[in-house]
């Protein structure tokens, strides 16, 4: 009998022991799954989102690290629409397009449309037929 209390006593402290086992952060982080469940959980609960975010801010590696990742975008954003337009600059039609937008929205007068349209078929860039939509 003293044995088997012995032994219930022993499978019970181990029972009780382990559930006060701390969890693996970084194994449970390593699972792609269970990585993605936890990011919802935050982003989908506003006190955890406020918790996360005021970690974020006293963390300053995270923060450098997130104004580099910003800067990097912003010279991406800008080399591409420097890109764009000196491409679209290239186009005589795309720019006689774009022309017409910005009148459209009020960005530009009919003036300075028709000035442009003239300048761009007097260096020779052909407007397809965009130079006689210009009413």
């Amino acid at each position: 009998m003293r044995t088997l209390v012995i032994i219930f006593s022993v499978v019970g402290f181990m029972t009780l022991n382990s559930c006060k086992q701390k969890p693996d952060v970084q194994a449970l982080l390593e699972n792609a799954e269970t990585r993605s469940e936890i990011i919802q959980s935050i982003v989908n609960n506003h006190n955890f989102m406020n918790e996360f975010m005021e970690h974020m801010q006293g963390n300053q590696k995270m923060m450098n690290m997130m104004m580099e990742d910003e800067d990097m975008q912003m010279m991406k954003d800008s080399v591409m629409t420097k890109n764009m337009m000196h491409s679209m600059m290239k186009d005589g039609k795309m720019m006689g397009i774009m022309m017409q937008m910005m009148h459209k929205e009020g960005m530009m007068s009919e003036d300075c449309m028709r000035s442009s349209m003239k300048m761009m078929s007097d260096n020779g860039m052909g407007m397809g037929d965009m130079h006689n939509n210009s009413n």
